[in-house]
């Protein structure tokens, strides 16, 4: 566990007092962490008659980074009785089971591809100079039940190390897009060794939490009163993440879950890009199945993949120049095999999570499966209506919410209803209040 992690403090200081600097430090045991401008006190978990610890709910949240065409994704009518498009009619065994979205963007949130990593922040202008990103919305679920599980959450990545979560403080965390190493990490137990060093890691944390906050305490007397309200807010920081730490030290004594599938071998080439995909979801299956975790983001790094390798097929460019097609019709005929493969993945995710079952439900039931692009049209750098679908995790679906295409929706009242739907009491999330229109629950 590294110690060298940086936070900024900005505030404004009180009349007749020397300004304290953005970039003071508390140092001690070779420590170096500056004061954090924290912007929530609430409490780790959220309880209510549905709460996290009641009912085991969980989010999986996919983002192809070069979207889907447009035409054959999105379906004509609305409501109910919508008439499928071609794409979605491959998802037809499942149409009871997911919601699709028209009409739908982030505000403020523009710049082409560099938009993927606030799919799931809606931080405003990505590509901006001054850009700085938000918390995501798997983050903000882990922060408030992560300790219910082993694993707070999973990050993952298919092709590359761009990232769909974020903490708080606007660090990406590193994904893995190994599947064999994720595997061992949810189902192989360590040795006595390595467990123990685990947990001198998890120890040395904690000792490290406990010198800062002391450390801060002493500023108290050269700030002004909203500061020391600032500073409040840091000390229930660390007392939450102190929690944390507590709950990961006690995971680590405990054994991990046992599962009958075999460990999986890593495709060797990012050709094999389907092939990634659904080791993948399977993984995520597997995770949810064993309550390893309540909260999976996957990016799918279509911009970092070569020649897409398809069964039967011919593709003859790379993913990103098939995606700027400029209407070719050679380019459109090939990007359309690879959505199509899209589509059939998830329907296989789908049916794999409706086969299992929790508890009287199926994990379909438990699981909303998010599904969706920064990138509405990746040939015009679009990134307003967005393609999206949302599945399962017992909302009422078999709709399609047909959103003005010309003045878009925003998207992350979405985020708030599945925020609810995981028992986490939130009114907004990032530039937007209230839940999403048209999305009742069961």
């Amino acid at each position: 566990m590294s110690p060298q992690t940086e936070f900024e403090f900005s505030a404004p200081f009180a009349s007749r007092r020397r300004p304290i600097s953005r970039r003071r430090f508390l140092r001690g045991s070779a420590v170096a962490i500056a004061l954090p401008f924290l912007e929530s006190t609430r409490a780790p978990f959220a309880r209510s008659d549905d709460s996290p610890a009641a009912i085991p709910r969980r989010m999986l949240c996919i983002c192809n980074n070069l979207g889907v065409l447009p035409k054959p994704f999105f379906p004509e009518g609305s409501g109910r009785d919508y008439t499928l498009s071609p794409y979605l009619k491959l998802l037809e065994e499942h149409r009871a089971d997911f919601t699709v979205l028209s009409g739908v963007s982030h505000p403020f949130v523009d710049g082409g591809h560099p938009s993927d990593i606030c799919f799931l922040t809606a931080a405003p202008h990505p590509a901006s100079s001054s850009f700085r990103n938000s918390i995501s919305l798997d983050q903000l679920v882990a922060e408030r039940i992560g300790t219910l599980t082993r694993f707070p959450s999973l990050t993952l990545a298919v092709n590359g190390g761009r990232s769909l979560s974020w903490t708080r403080t606007g660090v990406a965390i590193s994904p893995e897009g190994r599947a064999s190493a994720l595997f061992n990490s949810l189902f192989l137990q360590g040795t006595t060794d390595e467990v123990d060093r685990q947990v001198r890691e998890i120890d040395s944390g904690r000792s490290i939490l406990d010198v800062v906050s002391e450390q801060a305490k002493t500023l108290e007397r050269n700030v002004g009163a909203r500061d020391r309200a600032r500073l409040d807010q840091y000390y229930s920081s660390v007392r939450d993440l102190e929690h944390r730490l507590q709950e990961s030290r006690a995971w680590a004594r405990k054994p991990k879950p046992k599962v009958k599938a075999a460990p999986p071998v890593d495709p060797s080439s990012p050709a094999q890009y389907m092939a990634k995909v659904q080791v993948m979801y399977d993984l995520a299956r597997l995770a949810f199945e064993t309550d390893s975790t309540r909260a999976i983001t996957l990016m799918l790094n279509s911009v970092g993949t070569p020649v897409v390798q398809i069964d039967g097929a011919t593709i003859t460019d790379s993913y990103h120049n098939l995606s700027h097609h400029g209407m070719a019709e050679d380019k459109l005929s090939q990007l359309k095999l690879i959505d199509e493969w899209h589509m059939k993945l998830l329907a296989g995710l789908l049916k794999s999570l409706k086969s299992t079952r929790e508890q009287g439900e199926t994990l379909l039931d438990r699981t909303m499966v998010l599904y969706g692009s920064n990138l509405g049209d990746a040939n015009a750098h679009s990134t307003t209506n967005l393609p999206t679908l949302l599945a399962g995790g017992g909302f009422r679906h078999g709709s399609h919410l047909a959103f003005d295409r010309g003045r878009n929706y925003p998207l992350p009242k979405l985020f708030v209803s599945m925020l609810q739907r995981m028992g986490i009491e939130e009114t907004g999330f990032g530039p937007s209040t209230g839940t999403m229109t048209g999305l009742e629950m069961n």
